[in-house]
């Protein structure tokens, strides 16, 4: 039987899994960006059960070559532009290291007061890089927490604001009465699966119609619906407004929306997973423009801000309303710390109870990068986002399919659906980039999205490119 890894057999075998990572990064340009392997031939190639005595790292190591990375989709390929680049970076792993070898549980501040405390400073670092509104600090009635993605974040101020609409109500006895979530039409898909979880089901979502030229939601038609809904006794408790929607990273009107959240007594939740990180940029804050009407605010560090996931960082202006909808206190858990009232328990701040020690690799992050080293990576990614929309405008047979704030860029030939379609699956086919596609307007359109660290000039390039020479073996002469 194999003894339990000491810590000297810790060092060797860390050092080789981190020299390996290391190898990987460095050869990332070098390899296909997917795997043209047909489904189950990973499952097919490892054996029926576990060995039935220990093996050395370096036995897993040499099939992690064999069997595993020939068969992923590279997320970290500079030449990646599919869906948000789930950017990760030398620190953020080194952080998530860290925390796994301490192996903490931070679900109270009694089981790790420094889980806690680190990540209500971190949350408070990245609201005064963001410039939040100063009801999101911790030091005033609000505060924040890292979820595991915005879905949850959407979750949570979901169940927030049906507890608030119910007037506590909720907690006790259920869903009581028909309540509607609204978001617009280009909303992400968390937000219906919220409202099931939430028992609000998919109809308590209405979508509210959008702008034709910028893909917001309209102010005016988020008015006529709720006052369609109230006239029909429905009870309005949830907008989700959208900065930089997954599809074309549209910005919302958060002061008009804020607004009318305001006039009915609403709970406005702001989703801004991608687009939020801009906001490091003082000259890219646009989108926050009227932030100061939201209840709750997330965005996701594990897309564009260098941070591996798990990481969503989330606030909410009065962190009493969301333990009070939240808190479940079995005698197990009692402890003189949370009687005190002095601390912050973010068990009571999410849906599961555990939590990891999250706020490590942030801590890495922001302090390896600096807030210049932030500012730099994301305006690289907006200005080789530019460089490529500029390519775009400047070849007639190509066009723009929706405005481009920040660094993704949707484009498409000036051809039908189905030319689109055979574009991307020939460019994506030759392994050395890889884009996705939407719909816009009615219309397939493809999305690049520029994030990883690893990119540069050559890689946007290289991806235009194959997109010109593409669509000359495409397009009749």
């Amino acid at each position: 039987m194999a003894a339990h890894m000491t810590p000297e057999e810790f060092r060797r075998a860390g050092h080789a899994v981190v020299d390996w990572i290391a190898d990987y990064w460095a050869t990332l340009p070098e390899r296909p960006i997917t795997s043209a392997a047909p489904p189950g031939t990973v499952v097919a190639a490892l054996p029926d059960g576990p060995p039935e005595r220990g093996e050395p790292v370096e036995a897993v190591l040499a099939d992690l070559d064999t069997l595993v990375t020939p068969h992923l989709t590279h997320w970290q390929h500079p030449g990646f532009f599919g869906y948000f680049p789930a950017n990760t970076s030398g620190p953020s792993v080194l952080g998530d290291l860290v925390s796994a070898g301490l192996g903490v549980q931070g679900m109270l501040w009694a089981t790790g007061p420094a889980c806690t405390e680190l990540e209500t400073a971190m949350l408070d670092w990245l609201a005064d890089l963001l410039d939040l509104p100063k009801r999101f600090r911790s030091a005033g009635a609000g505060g924040g927490v890292i979820q595991d993605s915005a879905s949850s974040a959407t979750l949570v101020a979901t169940l927030v604001a049906v507890h608030r609409a119910s007037g506590g109500r909720w907690r006790e006895g259920g869903v009581d009465r028909r309540y509607r979530a609204y978001t617009s039409t280009q909303g992400h898909s968390s937000i219906e699966k919220a409202a099931r979880i939430a028992g609000l089901g998919t109809d308590g979502v209405r979508a509210v119609e959008v702008d034709p030229e910028t893909l917001a939601m309209s102010p005016a038609a988020l008015r006529a619906a709720v006052e369609a809904d109230r006239a029909d006794g429905v009870v309005p408790a949830l907008v989700v407004a959208t900065v930089g929607t997954t599809s074309t990273t549209a910005v919302d009107p958060l002061p008009e929306i804020g607004a009318i959240c305001a006039e009915y007594g609403i709970f406005l939740h702001v989703d801004a997973a991608y687009a939020g990180a801009a906001a490091v940029c003082p000259e890219l804050r646009f989108g926050h423009a009227g932030l100061e009407y939201a209840d709750s605010y997330c965005f996701d560090p594990h897309k564009w801000l260098l941070t591996g996931f798990d990481c969503d960082a989330s606030w909410v202006a009065d962190r009493g309303e969301l333990t009070e909808a939240l808190t479940v206190l079995p005698e197990y858990l009692r402890n003189a710390a949370s009687e005190s009232g002095a601390v912050i328990d973010y068990r009571d701040w999410q849906v599961p109870l555990g939590r990891r020690f999250r706020a490590l690799k942030l801590w890495f992050v922001l302090r390896w990068y600096g807030v210049e080293g932030l500012r730099a990576h994301i305006r690289s990614g907006v200005a080789l986002a530019a460089r490529f929309a500029d390519r775009v405008r400047a070849d007639e047979r190509f066009e723009l399919a929706a405005p481009h704030p920040y660094s993704l860029v949707c484009f498409r030939l000036r051809a039908d659906d189905a030319v689109n379609a055979e574009l991307l699956a020939r460019v994506n086919a030759t392994g050395r980039v890889h884009l996705t596609h939407t719909s816009v307007a009615g219309r397939y359109a493809l999305r690049l999205a520029v994030g990883s660290p690893q990119t540069t000039t050559s890689h946007v390039d290289e991806a235009w490119t194959l997109l010109t020479e593409t669509a000359t073996t495409l397009l009749p002469h």
